[in-house]
């Protein structure tokens, strides 16, 4: 990662009256020089992402085993039933999933400093999954002061993995990042193998719940769940987009971060708990969904630059969009049949995770 420079053409205005004292500004003040021209091409990246959004979500409401007639809705109530009960849910809790494992993939990819981190390659979701199948096979369908127990079961188990993946990886003040993916992939072997001994205890229907998790699925009838789950993302989606320049500082390497004025440690720490917050609640819903995480944030920075600030809340917005796509091809490629999401982002992320170690691999030698 580079921090961007303000360069001339950025600084300075159309115009000759205004040009010298523009430029004066500029050299006294090159900092702000570079915070503008950095919002500028984020209102830029945000406005086209936005255009990308608005045209994702009407093809996913479109495009279906039933293709709807939007301008039936008004006359047709079997149309509006299927509408507003199943589609418009289904393609909302896509677009929160994928904004959630985007910004998360991202903000994990500036913080270690390695284009392969990602929910999935780190063990988080493995985690994740590992708490949420632990709650689904005891039967733990209750609340504990308010919050459903598949929530807080999958928010811890991805919070364990973040601190052991990290703790093993870190030597000093260096995150190896050989180190950091294999024991993502120890982590995940391990989370897998608990979620199989589990479905072999457990009862038929519950074993049958755990597969569904082990895939991912977005399944979902109505908003009630959508407003709860909301009700523990946006806190995580805040902290993460709030850390953005902290994040685009740590990604250049610790000394430079604190010397700038960057509280590594608090940063690190609120890092790792949104990351699992988010990631928690995701998998306690759609399942163990890989790959948007490694994908979206790398489109992002092919077609914006390497910029954190930039990179972080236009992988939000490029999540929605991607696993919204994702799962309108999932539920119409076998016709009357539908394939579980996860399948689909992993058919498109495992090339793009195996170009990108190939990139690498100078880097994971141990």
């Amino acid at each position: 990662m580079v921090i961007e420079k303000a360069t001339t053409k950025d600084a300075e205005p159309v115009g000759g009256a205004e040009s010298a004292p523009a430029r004066q500004s500029a050299i006294r003040n090159p900092q702000s020089a570079i915070e503008e021209a950095a919002g500028v091409r984020l209102r830029r990246a945000l406005l086209w992402l936005t255009l990308i959004l608005l045209a994702s979500t009407l093809v996913a409401l479109w495009v279906g085993y039933q293709r709807l007639d939007l301008l039936a809705l008004r006359t047709d109530e079997r149309a509006r039933l299927i509408f507003f009960e199943l589609r418009l849910p289904r393609v909302l809790m896509a677009g929160i999933v994928g904004a959630s494992l985007g910004v998360v993939g991202a903000a994990l990819q500036a913080m270690f400093r390695n284009p392969l981190a990602e929910p999935l390659t780190l063990g988080v979701s493995g985690g994740g999954a590992l708490g949420a199948s632990v709650a689904i096979a005891f039967g733990m369908g209750a609340r504990v002061a308010g919050l459903p127990v598949i929530f807080v079961a999958a928010f811890l188990g991805a919070c364990a993995s973040v601190v052991v993946v990290y703790r093993l990886a870190r030597t000093g003040a260096t995150v190896l990042p050989g180190a950091l993916l294999l024991a993502g992939i120890v982590i995940n072997t391990i989370a897998a193998a608990g979620v199989v001994v589990l479905q072999y205890f457990a009862d038929y229907s519950r074993a049958m719940q755990i597969l569904r998790w082990t895939i991912g699925s977005l399944d979902i009838v109505g908003f009630d769940l959508i407003w709860r789950m909301l009700i523990f993302l946006v806190p995580g989606w805040i902290i993460l987009l709030l850390l953005a320049r902290d994040l685009h500082l740590l990604a250049v390497d610790e000394e430079t971060a604190h010397s700038l004025g960057v509280n590594v440690r608090r940063s690190e720490r609120l890092v790792y708990v949104a990351s699992s917050l988010v990631v928690g609640v995701t998998v306690a819903v759609g399942g163990t969904i890989g790959f948007v995480g490694l994908i979206v944030p790398h489109a992002v920075r092919l077609m914006f630059g390497e910029d954190v600030r930039i990179v972080l809340p236009c992988s939000f917005v490029l999540g929605a969009a991607f696993l919204m796509l994702a799962d309108a091809v999932a539920r119409t490629i076998l016709g009357a049949g539908e394939l579980p999401v996860g399948a689909i982002t992993a058919l498109a992320g495992g090339p793009v995770f195996l170009w990108l170690l190939r990139r690498q691999q100078r880097y994971t030698a141990m």
